[in-house]
């Protein structure tokens, strides 16, 4: 099982997208709870970021939005960075 890490800047900005987007409440907290138990479970469609984000991975909450992290695997720990549309993350 892996450990999430939240920082306080990705608290605010999940705040932010989930008042935002609130239908997406209970797909983003299942998105979480699978994350840390299975991190590459088929329906997160977890992936390498490629460019200027290339030190990050991705995880869908939807087919629109996603989470981008750092996904260190060694320690099983996973630190989100942030929330949004594929245009609109970092």
């Amino acid at each position: 099982m892996a450990e999430i890490l939240y920082t306080d800047s990705y608290n605010k900005r999940a705040r932010k997208f989930l008042k935002k987007h609130p239908e997406l409440l209970g797909q983003y907290e299942k998105t979480l709870k699978l994350l840390e138990i299975n991190p590459f479970h088929p329906s997160l469609r977890l992936h390498k970021l490629q460019g200027r984000l290339s030190n990050l991975h991705s995880v869908s909450i939807s087919i629109s939005y996603r989470i981008s992290i750092f996904f260190i695997i060694e320690d099983n720990q996973i630190v989100p960075i942030d929330i949004g549309s594929h245009e609109e993350v970092y």
